[in-house]
C-alpha cells in the first residue's frame, strides 16, 4: 500500500468526477455559448428551428427508430419520469423493478402518490438486480436501465418481452448515450443533458415509442394531469412538442450548451465512440480494482456493473465491522481530502447508499484522467486511515 506520506506526483488534468452535474465536454469554454438566441422566445421562428435542431441531433446520435419521437420537457430526468407516469399508469397492473434510491423514488410515486392498487414491486439491495427473468410483461414495467446511486446496470434488453401486453418505461438518465440501448423494447425512455454528455441541468428528454402513443390517445388517467404532464390535445399527441415545440419555456442558453455538446460527440464519432469512452473509463479502474485488496465495486457481477455511475466499496474486515456512521465519516473524510487536493471532485458515494465511493465515468470525462485516480485513492485512504488511527 502507498505510504501516507508518497503523495503522487500525476494530477488529473480535468478533476471533475462528480456524478451530476457530469463534467463538461473536455475543451468546453464558455465562448461555446456565443451564439445562444438570448432574448429571444421560444416561440420564434429560429427559437423553434434551434429546439428542432437539437431534437433531430439526438435522434441522430442515439440512433433511434423512425417509428419513436422524442422531445425536450421540463425539470429534468425526474420530470421526464413522473411526467410518463402521471400520463400512462392506470390502465393496467404496474410492476416496479427497484435496486436503489431512485427505483425506490418511483415506486413511491406510483404506490403513495398516484396510489394505484394493483402494483408489484422487485426489489433488490445495492449492488445486486431483482430477477429480471420473473418480469410480468402484462403489467406496465417501470425501472431505471442504470442505477445511478449503485452503479448497477441491467445487462442488456434481452429480457424484456417482444410480444409484452403492457409498456416499459425506463429511466435512462444515465445510460443513454453510454450504453447500448434497445429502442424497439421500450416503450418510453428519459434522460437529461447533464448526464453523459454533461449539459446544464433543469432540462429532461422524452422518447416514445408508438405504444406509448397509442396508450396516450386511448386511456385518460384517473388523476388530475398538471399542465407540465399534459402530452395530448382533443385526444390525440400533441405533436408539436416533438417538432420544436415545448410545454414550458427552455433555456436557450443551456439549449446552446445542450447543441455543443451534441456537436463534440458528432466529431468524435458518434454513438460508438461515446460508448468506447465510457468502456474505456471503467476499465482503467477495473484493473486497479482486481490487485487492490481493500477495495471491490458494489455491483459484483462485471455484466451489470456500470460504466457511468462506478460505485466503490471498502472492504477491509475492520472497514466492515464499523457502525454505519463511522464508515460513512471515513468515506466522506477521503473525498474530502481528494478535493482539497484538487484531484477529484464529488467522489463521495450516495447519501442513501452503503458508504463507498461514486466516481462518474461518463462520455465527457477522460480516460487518462481515470488512470490517474487509483495513485490518489491508495493516497487518500493511507492517510484517513492514518488519522483515525491517530485520534484513537
Amino acid at each position: 500500500m502507498t505510504s501516507p506520506n508518497a503523495r503522487p506526483q500525476e494530477r488529473p488534468a480535468r478533476p471533475h468526477f462528480s456524478s451530476g452535474p457530469c463534467a463538461k465536454r473536455p475543451g468546453w469554454t464558455p465562448d461555446v455559448l456565443g451564439d445562444a438566441l438570448l432574448g429571444r422566445s421560444h416561440r420564434s421562428a429560429p427559437g423553434k428551428a434551434r429546439i428542432s435542431e437539437a431534437l433531430a441531433r439526438t435522434r441522430t446520435l442515439l440512433e433511434l427508430p423512425d417509428s419513436h419521437r422524442v422531445a425536450i420537457v421540463p425539470a429534468s430526468d425526474t420530470g421526464a419520469v413522473e411526467l410518463s407516469l402521471w400520463s400512462l399508469l392506470g390502465a393496467r397492473g404496474v410492476e416496479i423493478l427497484a435496486w436503489e434510491s431512485f427505483g425506490q423514488g418511483w415506486v413511491t410515486d406510483v404506490v403513495k402518490q398516484l396510489r394505484i392498487e394493483d402494483v408489484l414491486v422487485r426489489a433488490a439491495d445495492y449492488g445486486a438486480l431483482p430477477d429480471l427473468a420473473a418480469t410480468d410483461f402484462a403489467r406496465d414495467v417501470v425501472f431505471c436501465w442504470n442505477g445511478t446511486t449503485s452503479g448497477v446496470k441491467v445487462p442488456d434488453g434481452a429480457w424484456i418481452a417482444d410480444d409484452r401486453e403492457g409498456l416499459v418505461i425506463a429511466d435512462a438518465t444515465s445510460a443513454a448515450f453510454a450504453m447500448p440501448l434497445p429502442w424497439d423494447k421500450l416503450d418510453v425512455a428519459t434522460f437529461s443533458w447533464q448526464k453523459v454528455l454533461g449539459g446544464e441541468a433543469q432540462h429532461g428528454m422524452l422518447v416514445l415509442g408508438p405504444r406509448a402513443v397509442e396508450r396516450l390517445e386511448t386511456h385518460t388517467p384517473p388523476w388530475p394531469l398538471p399542465k407540465l404532464f399534459r402530452l395530448v390535445k382533443g385526444g390525440k399527441l400533441d405533436a408539436s412538442l416533438f417538432d420544436g415545440g415545448a410545454i414550458n419555456t427552455p433555456s436557450l442558453l443551456c439549449l446552446e450548451d445542450y447543441l455543443d455538446a451534441l456537436k463534440w460527440a458528432e466529431g468524435l464519432g458518434g454513438l460508438s465512440a461515446l460508448l468506447g469512452r465510457c468502456r474505456a473509463n471503467l476499465a482503467a479502474l477495473e484493473d486497479w480494482v482486481a490487485k487492490t485488496p481493500w477495495i471491490d465495486f458494489l455491483a459484483a457481477d462485471s455484466a451489470t456493473r456500470s460504466e457511468t455511475s462506478i460505485c466503490l466499496s471498502i472492504t477491509d474486515p475492520w472497514f466492515r465491522d464499523l457502525p454505519a456512521g463511522e464508515q460513512a465519516a471515513f468515506t466522506k473524510a477521503m473525498a474530502g481530502l481528494l478535493e482539497d487536493e484538487g484531484v477529484a471532485f464529488d467522489i463521495n458515494g450516495y447519501r442513501d447508499a452503503p458508504p463507498g465511493l461514486r466516481i462518474w465515468g461518463g462520455a465527457t470525462v477522460e480516460a487518462a484522467d481515470m488512470a490517474r485516480l487509483p495513485a490518489w485513492l491508495e493516497w487518500a485512504f493511507a492517510e484517513t486511515l492514518a488519522a483515525r488511527r491517530t485520534a484513537a
